[in-house]
């Protein structure tokens, strides 16, 4: 007899460098983890396993990443709407 999988879920994200590259994450319920999968021309160049305990910690670093660019930006356009006070 067959062996049932659970469904996984996948979510592709594209490189904006083109030539076909992208990172597939794919949640495997079933093992307790996530494979991050880097592809090229739709070859599988590398992998890596995280295990579902440790996605949260990488969810705080994304996370907190942005929060520093959304900050960055902020302070630019915010520079960028205060006149010059040298001029």
């Amino acid at each position: 007899m067959a062996q049932q999988r659970t469904p996984r879920t996948r979510t592709v994200f594209l490189d904006p460098r083109g030539e076909d590259r992208s990172l597939r994450v794919t949640w495997h319920h079933d093992r307790q983890l996530v494979v991050l999968s880097l592809w090229r021309d739709n070859v599988c160049a590398g992998t890596f396993r995280l295990a579902a305990d440790e996605v949260p910690d990488l969810i705080a670093m994304l996370r907190r990443g942005l929060d520093e660019a959304y900050d960055a930006a902020r302070e630019r356009v915010g520079r960028l709407d205060r006149p010059s006070e040298a001029g």
